[in-house]
Order: structure tokens, then C-alpha cells, then sequence
């Protein structure tokens, strides 16, 4: 038995989750400990209990994907809204040489993959499907290319399996980054006066995009209006320009365009028009629609999907899952400086390493919920996360297709 859940059946489930998250890290010790993230935890439970439900009573729901959709683009347009040219510079050479730590992490994680596969007697191309294909890409690349890997390439039930993998990826890179984080900063003594959940004082102009969540954002109905307006010219840009861009060159997915929009609008009426941006009101929207979007993914997750994958694509996955700990531990960690920031990052990488950028970001707010402020990974994870670690993977996965 299927149950169709409507826009607003799906939000209002979706808030629901988002408090019992926030109810569990609060009262659990170790969640709390662990800097797992509230959406993680609400979403999770609700998806164990809807693998329950399908498992011994048939019984599956359908969440409106619309509304997953909406709040998934406004997520992305206000990291696009919110990069400005000045904080881009800002992230400096820190955000160069992060990138360069993602880009090795990419080919590590593809050559892991591919090496396993062949090792197990699999298609080397299985290989990259359980490579960044999946856990860097996330759902949506799974689905782009697996099309492509079924139709061109004869890799039969390449699509399920990303699907598969991806589910794990997004589970395993929610979880994983605050354990890393927390291993970080016990071990290099890097642990600061733990923040004050309840403290309610207005954030500092200068704070980055999704910094300082729980803080007070100063807003009013016309600011809230006008940043309402951009993002609607924004996704509207976007939604036009995936049409257009349909089997051209330079077709990409609707939430890279809304960010690319994003940016430049901001620059363009900061920059051009001498507009005054109101970044609070952007960071309000933005964290909104970050919890609510992570919340209905987890919600949405068919984790009967996990069956699917056989014994040597679980050994290969749980490999991945220790090259990643030890990649954003010993390598991430000490390129970036070996300090808190540093520590901070390494959370991040784990969330778009093994997740998605959401889940990235929901690492690093958990980090910083509890041992402190890290303006720099604010900076960099969104701009990195969200729309060069895209590119990166496009071009390196295009790159490996060519030689299998």
C-alpha cells in the first residue's frame, strides 16, 4: 500500500522530524558528543521506521518531490546569493588550496573503487559507479550517469545501484563528520569553551553564509520581500536555462544554474548598481531551507535500496567509507593547518565526500554548535561543495569513462 503525501502533508512531516532530531541530540549523549547533525538524526529515524513499515506491512509513502525540489534550489541559490566577489577573496588562497585536497581526495576515492572492483571480478566501470560517481555526486549525478552507463555501456542496473550507494554515501557522510571532527580535536587538543546553545545575540554583519544558525538574524518584511524576489528570479533563470541547455554542451543540472544565477545577480546589484544585499535575510532563507531540504532527503531515502548491493559492492563501500576517515583525518586536516579551522573542514569534506553539500554543511554547523566559530570553513565549504566540487567530478568521471 502506497500513501501519497501532498506539499504541505510532506513540510509539516518534515518539521517534525526536524524537532524530534533536534529533541534526540539534546537529550542523548553521544549523539550530542558526536556532533551528528539534528536533520541526520530526525531523518534517519524516520527512515528506519519507514523501512520497517515497507518491510512487514507493504505499507511505503511518496513525499512530494516538488517541494523537495523548491527548498533544494533555494538551498543552492542562497550560497549563490551569498557569494559575494569580497568573501570570495576573502577565502583566499585557504579556499585554492582546500580544493586542491578535494581534487586528490576525488582521484583517490575512483581509484579505490575501480582497483576493488577489478580485484573482485566486477566491471571496472561498477567500480566508478561506487566511486565519486555516487558518494562526491550524490543522487542526482547517480541518476544522470547511470542513464548513461546502462544505454552506452551495457552496465545493466547501473541506475539502482547508484541510487543504492548514493543512500549509503548520504548516510555514512552525515554520520561521519562530527566523529572526525571530534577525533581532531581531542587528539591535537584543539577543543575551545563549548558555545552556549541557547545564546540568542544577534550575529555580526560579517559572518558567512550558514555561520551562526542559532543566532538572531535582524529582518524585516521588505528586506525579507526583496531577497524573496531574488531567489525567485534566480530559480526562474535556472528552470529556463535547463531547457535551453538541453543536450547542448553546456547543459548542467538545474541547482548548478540557480547557484551560478545567484552569484552573479549578487554581484551585479552589489557591484554594478550599488544595491545594499541583505545577507541576513539570505542566511535565514538559506538555513531554512537547508534543514527542511536534509530533513525530507533522509525522510525520502528507501533504505530497501541497500539490498540491492551485493557482498563485494559492501566491501568496496566500507572501504571507501576508512579512505575517506583517513584521507580527511591525515591528509585534509594537515594541509589545511592542523589546527581547529582545519578540524572543522575535515567535517565538511566528509559531509560532500560521502553526502552531499547539505550534509556538509549540516557537519560543520554540528562542529561548531559545540566547540565554537569557524569563519573560515564557512567561507569555503559552501563555495567548494556547491559548485567547483561539481565541475571537478564532471570532468574527472568524462576523463575515466574514456579509458574503460
Amino acid at each position: 500500500m502506497n500513501f501519497q503525501v501532498d506539499a504541505f502533508g510532506t513540510l509539516v512531516i518534515a518539521v517534525i522530524v526536524l524537532f524530534i532530531g533536534r529533541f534526540l541530540v539534546h537529550r542523548i549523549k553521544f549523539l550530542r558528543n558526536y556532533n551528528i547533525p539534528e536533520p541526520v538524526v530526525g531523518g534517519l529515524i524516520a527512515a528506519i521506521l519507514a523501512f520497517l513499515l515497507f518491510k512487514f506491512f507493504g505499507i511505503s509513502a511518496k513525499f512530494s518531490s516538488e517541494i523537495q525540489t523548491i527548498l533544494m534550489l533555494m538551498f543552492f541559490t542562497s550560497i549563490g546569493l551569498s557569494a559575494s566577489f569580497v568573501k570570495l577573496k576573502e577565502g583566499g588562497s585557504a579556499l585554492f588550496i582546500f580544493l586542491l585536497c578535494v581534487i586528490g581526495f576525488v582521484l583517490v576515492q575512483n581509484a579505490v573503487g575501480i582497483s576493488l572492483a577489478k580485484m573482485l571480478g566486477l566491471d571496472p566501470l561498477i567500480g566508478l559507479i561506487v566511486g565519486s560517481i555516487t558518494l562526491t555526486g550524490g543522487h542526482g549525478t547517480a541518476g544522470a550517469w547511470g542513464t548513461v552507463l546502462e544505454q552506452e555501456h551495457g552496465i545493466h542496473g547501473a541506475i539502482v545501484l547508484g541510487m543504492a550507494s548514493a543512500t549509503f554515501g548520504l548516510i555514512i557522510g552525515g554520520v561521519a563528520g562530527g566523529p572526525v571532527a571530534k577525533f581532531l580535536i581531542k587528539r591535537y587538543k584543539l577543543e575551545t569553551v563549548d558555545n552556549d546553545p541557547n545564546d540568542d545575540t544577534p550575529a555580526h554583519d560579517n559572518s558567512a553564509a550558514f555561520e551562526y544558525r542559532r543566532k538572531t538574524r535582524l529582518i524585516t518584511a521588505d528586506n525579507a520581500i526583496s531577497t524573496l524576489g531574488m531567489f525567485a528570479l534566480c530559480i526562474f533563470v535556472a528552470n529556463q536555462m535547463t531547457e535551453f541547455s538541453k543536450g547542448q554542451w553546456f547543459e548542467l543540472p538545474t541547482f548548478v544554474w540557480a547557484l551560478g544565477t545567484g552569484v552573479i545577480v549578487r554581484n551585479v546589484l552589489e557591484h554594478v548598481f550599488k544595491v545594499n544585499i541583505f545577507d541576513r535575510a539570505i542566511d535565514v532563507f538559506g538555513n531554512t531551507s537547508l534543514s527542511l531540504y536534509l530533513a525530507m532527503a533522509l525522510l525520502s531515502l528507501q533504505l530497501w535500496l541497500l539490498a540491492d548491493l551485493a557482498g563485494p559492492l559492501v566491501i568496496i563501500l566500507v572501504a571507501q567509507t576508512a579512505v575517506l576517515a583517513l584521507y580527511t583525518s591525515f591528509v585534509t586536516f594537515k594541509v589545511m593547518g592542523g589546527n581547529y579551522d582545519a578540524a572543522v573542514l575535515a567535517a565538511g569534506h566528509c559531509g560532500f565526500g560521502m553526502g552531499a553539500t547539505p550534509t556538509a554543511i549540516a557537519n560543520i554547523q554540528a562542529v561548531t554548535d559545540r566547540y565554537g566559530p569557524s569563519h573560515k570553513a564557512f567561507l569555503i565549504i559552501p563555495l567548494c561543495g556547491a559548485f567547483f566540487i561539481d565541475i571537478i567530478n564532471a570532468f574527472v568521471i568524462q576523463t575515466l569513462i574514456k579509458f574503460f
